[in-house]
């Protein structure tokens, strides 16, 4: 798609601001662009904040502004640009022309870095798919070289097909064929997580924006080993590790690809199978840089990334929120979000929060007993006699459930106090009711 991007060395990073939108919000999100450029590896030779009032069709710009950015593109001979905003492929193709140089839009950037940090056959493939659906959209009949018709077979033949309609053959044949291989990928996906249901630790699955700390929150409970910079998209593929409680029980963590805003539809599309890990999980863990000022937006986006794979709180998914990088507020800053998280922990309809900074390690015990508490919060605790009879009820309850008190009476009979999960409490009592007292 755009092979050679990551290989420029300056580019124009471009932020379009709408008049609904807040001229600091506008600085943050020129930031969070220049991020993404850093991630591709592209180094920003220009930055700036373009005031749009009105969208024009042809070239998204207005007149002036694209000859100010054609002005700045000469003078720092800059090769690529970069627009914060979604393109139409009309629109990309004419500021190329206009400009004489490449042209990507966010969706192409996002692509463009999860084609990079893409390490997995699995991860590969869902981003292969997504950047092909996205070509697909780029093919428009104003490309001078997709109106050649090529000559059909036969003498008495009529007119062959065109170029465009060649190309969106062979990209559907494609984009079929990755799906198809996506599809046993997902099936596969499905037997690994029937596999981890049917064990006794229950799924941990770590959400949240883009560089807000899940992996190095990851590494710090479970010593994982993920990638963590501070980079946008610093890793990609799913990753999981066991997670030690406070009890001494365990859980799986699992490491899962960050949000952004616009996230594309088609990477959300694409990761389908990645994506389920979030739900099915038993817990999310929303992390939340709080040291950033747009950190309630940021929180907003995710939701809405959640509820559109059906995840989170308005789907009977539990979620705890962890309020991270809190060493970098001020003092009286940290003072008041802890008073909010004690409170949310406390009342009922709020949604539970721990503050912590992995940095210098404040909070994370609390936060391992809070994740254990969410996790235990529907357990049921049964006390079950065992006879001489039903040992095999005995030795399931060993594999799938936390024995908390066991003892053993008259004539081979066990007395046991047992933790178990909702759905295998359900399971046990359907065999064993005789054995529950």
């Amino acid at each position: 798609m755009f092979e050679s991007a990551a290989q420029i060395d300056a580019a124009l990073v471009a932020h379009p601001r709408f008049a609904d939108a807040r001229a600091s919000d506008a600085q943050y999100d020129l930031q969070e662009a220049i991020g993404l450029a850093l991630a591709l590896g592209v180094k920003p030779a220009e930055a700036r904040i373009v005031p749009v009032r009105d969208v024009k069709v042809s070239n998204f710009f207005g007149s002036g502004q694209i000859d100010d950015m054609r002005a700045v593109i000469n003078a720092h001979d800059i090769k690529l640009a970069i627009v914060n905003a979604a393109l139409s492929p009309v629109q990309q193709r004419n500021l190329e022309k206009i400009w004489g140089i490449k042209v990507i839009d966010r969706t192409g950037l996002i692509l463009e870095i999860f084609g990079l940090r893409a390490a997995t056959k699995e991860g590969a493939l869902q981003v292969e798919l997504a950047r092909l659906g996205y070509e697909r959209s780029r093919l428009v009949r104003t490309w001078t070289h997709l109106e050649r018709q090529r000559g059909g077979t036969g003498a008495v033949a009529g007119p062959g097909e065109t170029q465009i309609e060649s190309d969106r053959r062979v990209l559907n044949d494609k984009m079929a064929r990755l799906k198809r291989q996506l599809d046993d990928v997902r099936r596969t996906r499905g037997l690994q997580r029937q596999k981890r249901q049917r064990a006794p630790e229950r799924v941990v699955a770590l959400v949240g924006y883009t560089n807000a700390g899940k992996s190095t929150l990851f590494n710090t409970l479970t010593k994982g080993g993920v990638l963590a910079k501070d980079m946008l998209f610093a890793t990609l593929d799913t990753t999981h590790r066991i997670l030690p409680l406070p009890s001494g029980n365990t859980a799986i963590l699992s490491d899962t690809v960050g949000f952004i805003s616009d996230l594309p539809t088609s990477l959300i599309k694409a990761f389908r199978a990645t994506l389920e890990e979030v739900k099915e999980a038993d817990l999310l863990l929303h992390v939340r840089d709080m040291s950033d000022p747009l950190t309630e937006r940021r929180r907003e986006e995710v939701m809405q990334v959640l509820d559109q794979i059906k995840a989170g709180p308005e789907h009977g998914q539990d979620i705890l929120e962890v309020w991270n990088k809190t060493d970098l507020l001020a003092a009286e800053a940290r003072n008041s979000l802890t008073e909010r998280a004690e409170a949310s922990r406390e009342l009922d309809d709020m949604m539970s929060a721990c503050q912590i900074s992995c940095l210098t390690g404040d909070g994370l015990d609390l936060l391992r007993e809070q994740i254990e508490a969410e996790l235990t919060a529907h357990d049921h605790i049964l006390n079950v006699k065992i006879t001489p009879d039903a040992f095999t009820a005995r030795a399931w309850l060993h594999e799938n459930g936390q024995v908390l008190d066991e003892s053993s009476g008259k004539n081979g009979v066990f007395l046991m106090k047992v933790r178990l999960s909702e759905s295998d409490a359900g399971r046990f009592r359907a065999k064993n009711a005789r054995l529950v007292q």
